[in-house]
C-alpha cells in the first residue's frame, strides 16, 4: 500500500489518482480495441469519452459527498473540489457517465443502448482497475476479522485510521476481482449476436450490482440506513431494479 508514488520538491504524486487514470486509459482502449466490428460507434466511442469521464467524476463526487460523506462536508465544503484525496463512488459515476452518454446519443442522434453494449466491458474492467487505487489509498476497506487473516493498513491511511492495525476484510480487494469475473462474462456474452440491444451493459450493471451488494456486508467505511442497509446496497438494488425494468422495456419492444 503506497499513497503517494514519489515526492519532488514538495509535490507528491498520489497513486490514486495514477490508478484511475490508468483505469479510465485501458477501459476506453479495451472496449475500442473490442468494437472492432462496428467502426462507425468507435469513433463515438473515442468522441465521448471526455464527456463521459467528465460526467462520472461530477457524479461519483456528488454521490460520495451526499450519500457517504454529508456530515463531514457539510462543515468542510472546500473539500469538495478536492478529489485527489480520494472520495469517489462507483456508483456515483456510472450515474454520471448514463446520464453523459444519453445526453450525447440524443444530441448524436444514435442508438444508446448499441453504444452502451460496445462500452461494457471496457467500464467494468476499467472498476476493477480501480479498485485497486482504493487499496492503495486504503480507503474502501473492511471490517476486522478478529482472527490472523486480513489486510494491516499502514499509519496514515484511512483504515488505519478506523482500526488501527487490526487485520481486516480484503473487501476492496475482492470487489476489484468480482469486476474482473464480471468483465470475462460480458466478452463471453458479447460473442453471440442475438442478444436485444443493451442487454449486455444491462447484465453488466445487474452482476456488478449483485457483487457490490454481497460485499458491502463486510465494508468497514460505511453507515447503515433504512432496514441496516447502506448507501452501497441501496444503490445497488435501484440498479438491479431499473437494469430488469429496462431489459423488459427492451425485450417488449423487439417483440412488437
Amino acid at each position: 500500500m503506497a499513497q503517494f508514488l514519489f515526492t519532488i520538491n514538495g509535490f507528491s504524486l498520489r497513486s490514486y489518482g495514477v490508478i484511475v487514470a490508468l483505469a479510465i486509459v485501458l477501459g476506453a482502449a479495451v472496449a475500442y480495441v473490442l468494437a472492432s466490428e462496428e467502426k462507425e460507434y468507435r469513433d463515438y466511442l473515442l468522441d465521448l469519452l471526455v464527456y463521459a469521464v467528465i460526467g462520472s467524476i461530477i457524479g461519483a463526487r456528488l454521490w460520495q459527498v451526499f450519500f457517504y460523506e454529508w456530515g463531514y462536508y457539510a462543515v468542510h465544503p472546500i473539500e469538495i473540489l478536492k478529489i485527489w484525496h480520494g472520495g469517489l463512488a462507483v456508483q456515483g459515476s456510472l450515474v454520471g457517465a448514463f446520464l453523459v452518454g444519453g445526453l450525447y446519443t440524443h444530441f448524436k442522434k444514435i442508438d444508446f443502448w448499441r453504444l452502451a453494449d460496445i462500452a461494457a466491458p471496457g467500464l467494468i474492467l476499467g472498476q476493477g482497475i480501480g479498485r485497486i487505487a482504493c487499496f492503495l489509498n486504503g480507503d474502501a476497506y473492511g471490517t476486522p476479522t478478529n482472527s490472523g487473516f486480513g489486510l494491516v493498513y499502514p499509519l496514515g491511511t484511512p483504515a488505519y485510521d478506523v482500526y488501527g492495525n487490526q487485520p481486516l476484510w480484503p473487501a476492496e480487494i475482492w470487489e476489484g476481482q468480482w469486476d474482473i469475473i464480471v468483465f470475462v462474462i460480458i466478452l463471453i456474452l458479447s460473442r453471440w449476436r442475438k442478444w436485444t440491444k443493451g442487454t449486455l451493459f444491462l447484465t453488466y450493471i445487474i452482476l456488478y450490482s449483485l457483487g457490490r451488494f454481497a460485499l458491502e456486508f463486510l465494508r468497514g467505511d460505511v453507515t447503515s440506513h433504512f432496514l441496516n442497509l447502506s448507501s452501497g446496497q441501496w444503490g445497488s438494488i435501484g440498479g438491479i431494479v431499473v437494469a430488469l425494468l429496462c431489459l423488459g422495456v427492451l425485450r417488449f419492444r423487439r417483440k412488437i
